[in-house]
């Protein structure tokens, strides 16, 4: 039978440890934001380039590379605006997970990749967290019996 000192000394870590939870999910959410929006930046800067990208150095599957051009440069600069402000920041990983595959498999391997789609991964499964536009809302809806 484990001692209740150490059962209860678990018990209150494990409850600080859930407290950060709140905390780690804004910071993936800022974390993805951030990488994924400088990219968009940098699409839209230089639109030719981005084009020629698109056209020569990292063709998308069963997509023309203006069409690839416009949907990527696109996500990249709207989903980390929602990311940020965790307002639907379930849906918002959606393009962005994609977006990873695509560029992991078919441009560059890179192990970095997989660290983005943990992170993505975990804001998908758990949500945005208690600092997001989404909790706010879900509170409101709640208090007022609509959901």
């Amino acid at each position: 039978m484990p001692c209740p000192v150490c059962v209860n000394t678990l018990k209150t870590l494990i409850r600080k440890l859930d407290a950060l939870q709140p905390a780690l999910l804004l910071v993936a959410r800022l974390l993805m934001s951030r990488v994924f929006f400088t990219s968009g930046l940098l699409k839209i800067h230089d639109w030719s380039n981005t084009i020629d990208l698109f056209t020569n150095e990292f063709p998308v599957p069963l997509l023309p590379p203006l069409v690839a051009a416009i949907c990527g440069t696109t996500f990249e600069l709207t989903c980390p605006v929602l990311l940020t402000l965790g307002l639907g920041a379930r849906f918002a990983t959606l393009p962005l997970l994609a977006m990873t595959a695509v560029i992991n498999f078919t441009y560059q391997d890179s192990f970095e990749h997989y660290y983005w789609a943990a992170l993505l991964g975990i804001i998908l499964t758990f949500s945005a967290g208690k600092y997001s536009l989404d909790a706010i809302i879900s509170r409101k809806c709640n208090q007022k019996g609509t959901l």
